[in-house]
């Protein structure tokens, strides 16, 4: 697999799977800061972007013990498929970023005006309406929440199969 970043090549399997790992806890744990700390309430597409990210973290844990303990098949395997769950987690942001320039119709089920369930007890808690869709709550850089989830899981994935390769090159007693 040809490298899109030449200095990628230079890195051992294990702090690839590690950078990655890194990545997708900073990710979520950056949402979740936007959602506790900022007050964005998120819609339900940013909800299952979400699970991408709870699904590939504990992945990317099991990939990293496999990378130390030399287990080059089920590492790579278990890399694979963390780059297959960004990649289709990168295609569902792009449904929702679409959806927010008007370019196709959010779901129809997505922001229905009931209350949304929360554990919180404070006022501030107990009328929270979902968002819609199809509506940008904040953009830096002309890119929504959805749009910088394309970017993160199109560089998470990247960094997911770049680690499988790099697996595959080195021979067995240098995979760590």
């Amino acid at each position: 697999m040809p490298y899109a970043l030449p200095g990628l090549q230079r890195c051992s399997p294990l702090h690839l799977a590690g950078a990655v790992l890194a990545g997708a806890v900073a990710v979520i744990v950056a949402a979740h800061g936007f959602e506790e700390i900022g007050g964005y309430i998120p819609c339900p597409l940013c909800l299952q972007q979400g699970y991408a990210y709870y699904a590939a973290i504990p992945a990317l844990v099991i990939a990293v013990g496999l990378i130390i303990a030399e287990r080059r098949v089920w590492a790579t395997v278990a890399l694979a498929v963390v780059a297959v769950m960004f990649v289709a987690n990168a295609g569902l942001g792009t449904y929702q970023a679409g959806a927010e320039w008007k370019m196709w119709d959010p779901p129809a089920t997505c922001a229905a005006p009931s209350e949304l369930p929360t554990l919180q007890l404070d006022a501030k808690g107990l009328n929270r309406r979902p968002v819609s869709c199809g509506v940008a709550s904040w953009r830096f850089l002309g890119l929504s929440f959805a749009g910088w989830n394309i970017v993160a899981s199109a560089a998470l994935a990247l960094g997911s199969m770049a680690a499988a390769a790099a697996i595959r090159k080195q021979p067995p007693s240098s995979a760590v």
